[in-house]
């Protein structure tokens, strides 16, 4: 069975909510939009208070090269553009708007009839594609339509699409592939049109076999896509290592996986595409996966952005008495919340609310020395090396140990026997020779 070799782990799955189909979230009296929901420049508000506006209008507009366009998820009256508590505790410059009914703009299809002939070319796909707002949908929320730009000199030789979702607990990818499985495949062959590839491959891991044999039937009807199932192994989803397990090449260190010829994508992604090229409908709304081994009803709900994830805890029974930490994302590379009225964003896939029996981390010892990090690095770093050298502020070192080539999926600190907080450094340590990096090229 196809995986990367180097590293990796298998933590205990708990997919409690793989089984629930998708539901709606009703519309929420209130939306707060941030207007910076992906990697890049923040988007510049186009609205102020007073104005009126539908579902899906374009509300803030990308700035610069990488950024996104913001759209509206609701019809009403904004309220005011101004600084709210995001899920960090930081102030993000938000757009609220008070909801009045659900007015679409009239330029959306909202038929639910499958369209399979796209009738236009590369750019005005990727051109489509940054218009409606289309990010990276498993977490990294980078702009869709930047990875489809190849740059000169560079090509295209396989699209990658992640149907992975190895973080623990999550399950709203799966979901997706199981109820809009002939959506994703347009996306993917919309996608394809847009690189100029005639070979795409899908990646599922093992325990999702239902998923894989859906989607292993719907490639038949679609020229140049294949399926291919993936051993469960931690973090196996992650960039370098799909495409190392789909087509055995490596991507060098700090370079983009366009460096081995590949564009890879989320399945979300891909349905996203879908809806954007064919529906003309802009990224507004996700499905998040709100789970945890104490909610009544670990739940995948298609959430309008803006929407307060307080709001999506209480549809599934409210917040457990035994409750120790809410998570955005998953247990190993997701954020700990501040704030439970924080809103959902593009790149929400998931909320975790955790028992405070497995919420707390264990007492800090010593390094023992034993290499169980370096063993399950999946990029063949030294996190033991790299956390000491950002302890001691040794940056300099730190680059030079390649400590921006971690991806913080955390495997390094799940294995420590010492409990000692390696990801905790690393994530520090990288923020500041990022710093110093840019500092360099200005």
């Amino acid at each position: 069975m196809k995986t990367f070799k180097l590293g990796g782990i298998h933590p205990e799955e708990n997919k409690i909510s793989a089984q629930q189909p998708i539901e709606v979230v009703p519309i929420p009296k209130t939306v707060f939009i941030p207007v910076s929901q992906h990697l890049g420049t923040p988007a510049k508000p186009i609205v102020e208070k007073g104005d009126v506006v539908k579902t899906g209008q374009l509300i803030a507009k990308g700035e610069g090269f990488i950024s996104a366009n913001v759209h509206s998820s609701v019809s009403g009256t904004v309220l005011k553009v101004d600084e709210i508590v995001d899920y960090s505790g930081y102030r993000r410059l938000s757009i609220v708007i008070e909801t009045e009914g659900d007015e679409w703009m009239d330029t959306i299809d909202r038929s639910t009839e499958l369209k399979k002939e796209c009738t236009l070319d590369s750019k005005a796909i990727i051109g489509r594609i940054n218009e409606m707002g289309i990010v990276g949908m498993g977490g990294a929320t980078f702009p869709s339509y930047v990875k489809l730009n190849v740059p000169h000199g560079k090509k295209a030789e396989y699209l990658l699409i992640n149907g992975v979702e190895c973080e623990p607990y999550l399950t709203s990818d799966h979901r997706l592939m199981l109820e809009k499985g002939r959506e994703i495949m347009v996306g993917i062959t919309i996608l394809m049109k847009a690189l100029h590839v005639n070979k795409a491959m899908i990646g599922i891991e093992n325990n999702k076999k239902d998923a894989f044999q859906l989607m292993t039937d719907l490639a038949k009807e679609f020229q140049g896509i294949t399926v291919h199932t993936l051993k469960v192994k931690y973090p196996q989803g992650a960039e370098k290592q799909l495409i190392k397990a789909l087509i055995n090449r490596e991507v060098p260190s700090g370079k983009l996986p366009i460096e081995v010829g590949c564009v890879v994508h989320n399945v979300g992604t891909a349905f996203a595409v879908y809806e954007a090229i064919q529906k003309n409908k802009p990224l507004f709304e996700r499905i998040v996966t709100v789970t945890g081994k104490s909610i009544k009803k670990p739940s995948n709900l298609l959430t309008r952005v803006g929407t307060s994830i307080s709001d999506l805890i209480a549809m599934t029974g409210g917040l457990p008495d035994d409750s120790g930490k809410i998570i955005s994302g998953g247990p190993m590379m997701g954020r700990a919340l501040s704030n439970a009225d924080a809103p959902i964003t593009k790149g929400t896939s998931g909320i975790l609310v955790m028992p405070e029996k497995e919420s707390k981390r264990v007492a800090t010892m010593n390094c023992i020395r034993c290499g169980r990090c370096v063993t399950v690095c999946a990029m063949g770093l030294e996190p033991f090396l790299l956390a000491k050298l950002a302890e001691n502020q040794s940056w300099e070192e730190a680059e030079a140990e390649h400590i921006m080539d971690c991806m913080e999926c955390g495997s390094c600190q799940y294995t420590c026997p010492s409990g000692r907080p390696l990801l905790d450094h690393v994530r520090v340590g990288k923020n500041e020779v990022a710093k110093i990096i840019r500092t360099r090229k200005n």
